[in-house]
């Protein structure tokens, strides 16, 4: 059999990236190799969802694939998060890995700068869920078993009160007009506990929601 190409799922710990992931999982033309984390230093959290290392690791294991994290001084101007992406990219281009996955959904401007830096290392971008229109996406994410709650939200575009709180059916009805069902436009961020492409669920438990700036973000540990 012929040997498929392998694919690094860049991973953010949201629903976006963990329902691509199943996507692919599903497919027979590509192999899976892992997933790929960006975190903040000196304190380690994912990048904008704010999350402990000890749930992206509990993530990690239920999915059963190898976690590469890529540590990030905070703040990263972007020219020092070029070098260091670039540099990183190198690396896993040298392991095999030709292409990376990303959970984007319609923004042009962000699938371009993905595309335009890993051109330059050789490498390959895919976007599984490209396109989709986010109403029903978000619904099908729903149906297929994935499950989340909310990590962090901009209060310039949702109340606080959002944070932490399950994605159901019920907070999508209440979401306000304008906002994205999936929160592409950065109105929300997620934190995925159980789903298809877990080998079982990170009961997890909201021990608070903070006030940063202006956004509200929710707590998250494990229960």
């Amino acid at each position: 059999m012929k040997n498929r190409p392998k694919v690094l799922v860049s991973w953010s710990t949201g629903k976006d990236a963990a329902y691509a992931l199943w996507l692919l999982l599903q497919r027979d033309d590509v192999e899976v190799a892992g997933l790929l984390t960006t975190v903040r230093d000196p304190a380690p959290t994912v990048t904008m969802h704010e999350v402990g290392l000890d749930l992206l690791k509990a993530q990690a294991e239920a999915t059963g694939l190898p976690l590469r994290i890529l540590r990030l001084p905070w703040p990263c101007p972007n020219e020092q998060y070029a070098r260091i992406m670039g540099e990183a990219m190198e690396e896993v281009r040298a392991e095999g890995i030709e292409t990376i996955a990303f959970g984007d959904l319609f923004l042009e401007d962000v699938r371009r700068y993905r595309e335009e830096s890993l051109a330059r290392v050789g490498m390959r971008a895919s976007f599984p869920l490209w396109g989709r229109p986010t109403a029903e996406l978000v619904r099908e994410m729903l149906a297929s078993g994935l499950r989340a709650r909310i990590a962090c939200v901009d209060t310039r575009k949702l109340p606080a009160s959002f944070a932490g709180r399950e994605l159901d059916d019920a907070l999508l009805a209440e979401l306000p007009e304008g906002v994205d069902p999936c929160g592409e436009n950065g109105e929300l961020h997620s934190f995925v506990w159980d789903g298809p492409m877990f080998r079982h669920p990170i009961p997890i438990e909201v021990k608070g929601v903070v006030q940063d700036g202006d956004f509200a973000r929710a707590e998250l540990g494990r229960r």
